[in-house]
């Protein structure tokens, strides 16, 4: 492990690819975590439910859950730390999330920090707009749902509300619940 003195903060900015607007979320993590404990801020922030497999792209490595029945080579996300792959400011690599839908999250290092001993890492400083519901159909799915849902006279109007429970504001971000289930 790391001495303290050698652990820093790393700001990252993660975009959901081809979303526009954007959909993003700015967050702080020590520089000491695993790709693993990444994955799962990163569902807690952007909203997703982790009910699907995911990998990391870094310098054209795959980073993940290796599963000897794929004839693939993945890199086990759980033994690799973040400033044993990324360590410059303006780097960026690819979280992937469910393979089906595909959605794409580019990740950009912003800002290498000195640890504050008062700050409970991670944590998430802001973000814009909300997460896409799982299972629409990816980035071009999520589009035609916000357009099902915004017009009563869609024929799959009252369908994708059912679906999506009622009711979906697109433009929903709230910091302080995201946090709160960072903590937790």
């Amino acid at each position: 492990m790391p001495q303290l003195s050698s652990v820093s903060v790393y700001q990252f900015k993660v975009t959901l690819r081809d979303s526009k607007p954007p959909i993003w979320r700015r967050i702080q993590v020590r520089s000491d975590t695993t790709l693993y404990k990444l994955h799962h801020t990163l569902q807690v922030v952007m909203g997703w439910s982790d009910y699907h497999l995911h990998q990391f792209v870094i310098h054209g490595v795959y980073y993940g859950t290796p599963d000897p029945e794929f004839d693939f080579e993945v890199k086990n996300e759980k033994r690799v730390k973040l400033n044993q792959v990324i360590s410059g400011e303006k780097e960026k690599f690819v979280y992937e999330y469910d393979f089906g839908d595909s959605w794409k999250h580019v990740i950009l290092l912003e800002k290498i920090l000195p640890l504050d001993q008062e700050v409970a890492y991670p944590i998430c400083l802001a973000g814009k707009r909300a997460c896409p519901p799982e299972d629409c159909g990816g980035i071009w799915g999520y589009y035609d749902f916000l357009e099902a849902i915004q017009d009563p006279k869609h024929p799959e109007h009252d369908e994708m509300l059912e679906w999506v429970g009622g009711s979906f504001d697109p433009e929903e971000f709230d910091l302080d619940a995201i946090n709160e289930e960072v903590k937790a």
